[in-house]
């Protein structure tokens, strides 16, 4: 990858300063991990770089959140926002976390002096981008998603540009220029990854398991909120194939270890259930094929590691956009998606029939999603910015 000179200038127009520096840049990002870790991976490779970064986190998790960032040397500021009201309550809450949000972002703002803020997007980012607005830091934007959210269509109104992850479903509805950038994915899985081989014997060595790479592997995840289809219907599918030439990785989230687990007691092929790993990277290496929701970090780590998925879409996502997120694989061909409520037993067992019997087939399919992974999202990202500020000052 190309290092970034962030203190080297562009050709600017007539009264801009030809030697403007982009050296230090806020970001405002947090509530869930999908507006998180993408906040953090650009603020890793800008801090890699050259760059100072203050990151702004909101919403849930909060603490858990700067903890991360903290063990990576980014300073963290945690400020109040609520999600948008629903009646009356909610309204005196929203404004009172509003107002309190705006006035500590603005305070860390001044001290900071950032050249630019970042918004990643949901109601988590709002108050430090309003904040950001309102003492004239130029504001850029970031939508994970294919479908602009709210706060990102209500902030582009006074944002110089918008970076998308994937061809917006709702491009009209953003009131900035915008452009396709990618979703800036955590470094360690834009590292050279080990062949399959090679990471099912890593498995093998770091959780006792017996697995051959001349089986196919199934990778399972997105079951982190209790959803039935992953630790429920899917392993009772699995189980009633009564085979062994395939083998199953299943991360059944927080909480669900031991349920799921119980349930693959009996199977009869090599399996591991563990609840969450944060070395993703070795288990998309090994694995075939995939299960999962349609988050947008998904969505582009599958692309980026070149595997076919069966994607199932949170049904209760905002606007349904996982919906959005799932059409783009599957528009390449290297994904079905199949909605939450029609996600069987019966589902189930077909597709992975399917698949045990076609192996060849979903693994040419699965090489198509390579052609919308865009590894270079956070330098494209940073390299907008830069741009856009030297040209207009």
């Amino acid at each position: 990858m190309e290092p970034l000179d962030l203190k080297s200038s562009v050709a600017a127009p007539s009264g801009t300063p030809e030697n403007q520096e982009f050296t230090r840049l806020a970001i405002a990002c947090g509530g869930t991990g999908g507006h998180f870790f993408p906040g953090l991976s650009t603020a890793r490779y800008f801090q890699q770089h050259g760059g100072e970064v203050l990151l702004f986190l909101g919403g849930k998790n909060t603490a858990s959140q700067a903890a991360i960032a903290t063990a990576y040397r980014i300073k963290t500021v945690i400020v109040k926002s609520s999600p948008r009201p629903h009646n009356i309550p909610s309204t005196f809450k929203f404004l009172r976390d509003c107002g309190s949000g705006v006035l500590t972002a603005r305070r860390e703002l001044r001290r900071f002096r950032p050249d630019a803020m970042l918004g990643m997007g949901s109601f988590a980012s709002a108050t430090a981008a309003m904040a950001a607005r309102s003492l004239h830091i130029p504001l850029f934007l970031h939508e994970g998603n294919a479908r602009i959210g709210r706060t990102n269509r209500y902030l582009s109104r006074w944002a110089r540009h918008l970076a998308i992850s994937f061809p917006p479903v709702n491009a009209t509805s953003c009131k900035c220029p915008f452009t396709c950038t990618g979703m800036p994915v955590r470094p360690e899985l834009l590292a050279p990854q080990p062949s399959r081989e090679e990471a099912i014997a890593e498995l093998n060595r770091r959780y006792g398991t017996a697995f051959r790479p001349e089986l196919p592997l199934l990778l399972i995840f997105g079951g982190s909120q209790g959803a039935a289809v992953f630790n429920r219907i899917l392993p009772e599918a699995l189980l009633s194939l009564n085979t062994t030439v395939m083998q199953v990785i299943h991360l059944a989230g927080k909480g669900k270890l031991e349920d799921v687990t119980q349930l693959y007691h009996a199977a009869p092929f090599p399996h591991l259930v563990i609840a969450e790993a944060d070395d993703m990277g070795i288990f998309y290496s090994a694995c075939d094929v995939i299960v999962c929701r349609a988050g947008a970090s998904s969505i582009a780590e599958i692309s980026l590691f070149g595997k076919y998925a069966f994607l199932i879409p949170y049904p209760y996502a905002a606007e349904h956009h996982q919906d959005d997120n799932a059409a783009v694989l599957e528009s390449v061909g290297a994904a079905m998606v199949v909605n939450n409520d029609c996600f069987t037993r019966d589902k189930a067992l077909d597709l992975i029939g399917s698949w045990l019997s076609r192996r060849e087939e979903y693994a040419g399919l699965a090489a198509n999603g390579r052609r919308i992974a865009r590894p270079e999202a956070a330098p494209a990202l940073i390299r907008l910015m830069r741009e856009e500020i030297a040209r207009r000052g």
